[in-house]
């Protein structure tokens, strides 16, 4: 046994990938989730499951008590348009639980925290893109000012109590396993249309651009993460890796791209334009490269491919 890895949100579309590498390394994995979105199906057989929200004293116990090597931090409120309308409910979600994990960390011994932060909403709006990890921090929404929020929680407690934290930026994540309903992606979203002959919505004129990223390879980046000599901290930045493709796809080629991947044909119309979204993102991913050799394998028509198939195959 390599040693013993928590997963937060080990249930959900990421952290159920996450937990699935792990095992596959030899690690004893535990997961953490209330269930309130994952699915539990989705949690690795092998893995031990304690259903219990990242804010409870469940959690910070848990920790506390059993002493784990990593702590993989994916549970959240992610959801942009919630924390656009309640903000202090994804304060104490994003901010607060993850302050009672690491209280819980530090009592129990663990010594190094992988974050799930986010690319595609800690830099803000931006014309020089694609954005290294130096770039100008300004969030439009809430979700955005809490992943940097935690970000410095994460430097702070290193400074202070000698965590080894490394913060991963994603950008926009996809592939099987995410749910294509409630806090969903877009890409989710459109397959599940696509698959009941519905039409597809983009909301604004659908020239917004994102950096789609396969799940698979975010999974290998959260390995090369917890196996990276961490460095004592200069920044936030110098303990945070983009993971992303560094290419920008708008929503209307999103959605013709998925249309011809899957060779269904269904409308497209547009709505309203939606409160706190980014109108263009994407990350650089030069640091992974040179760092972990890391780079991601899965070229975006194939993704969406395996995605929709998955989506089809195992959603009502």
């Amino acid at each position: 046994m390599k040693g013993r890895a928590l997963v937060t949100g080990g249930a959900g579309f990421i952290g159920s990938h996450v937990a699935d590498h792990y095992l596959r390394e030899g690690y004893q994995v535990t997961v953490v989730d209330d269930l309130s979105s994952g699915r539990v199906e989705n949690i690795p057989q092998a893995a031990e499951f304690v259903q219990a929200d990242i804010g409870s004293e469940a959690a910070r116990s848990l920790l506390a008590q059993t002493r784990f090597d990593i702590l993989n931090h994916h549970a959240a409120q992610m959801d942009v348009r919630v924390s656009v309308e309640d903000p202090a409910f994804d304060a104490r979600t994003n901010i607060l639980g993850l302050i009672n994990l690491l209280e819980g960390a530090r009592a129990g011994g663990t010594r190094r925290v992988v974050f799930a932060s986010s690319g595609g909403v800690v830099y803000g709006e931006s014309d020089d893109l694609p954005h290294s990890e130096d770039a100008r921090k300004l969030p439009v929404s809430p979700y955005g000012v809490s992943k940097l929020t935690s970000e410095f929680y994460l430097a702070a407690y290193a400074q202070l109590y000698g965590l080894e934290c490394v913060s991963l930026r994603y950008a926009n994540v996809y592939g099987p396993r995410q749910n294509p309903h409630g806090e969903a992606g877009v890409v989710a979203i459109f397959c599940s249309r696509i698959k009941a002959g519905e039409q597809i919505t983009i909301f604004g004129e659908g020239e917004q651009t994102r950096d789609y990223v396969n799940v698979l390879d975010v999974a290998r980046a959260n390995m090369a993460a917890t196996h990276w000599s961490v460095p004592s901290v200069d920044t936030i930045d110098s303990v945070a890796f983009n993971v992303g493709t560094e290419t920008e796809t708008s929503v209307n080629t999103l959605a013709q791209t998925l249309v011809d991947a899957t060779g269904i044909q269904v409308p497209i119309e547009h709505a309203e334009a939606r409160a706190g979204e980014l109108q263009r993102s994407s990350v650089a991913i030069a640091r992974a490269a040179r760092e972990w050799d890391w780079k991601p394998q899965t070229q975006l028509k194939d993704g969406l491919k395996q995605t929709y198939e998955w989506i089809s195959e195992n959603t009502a």
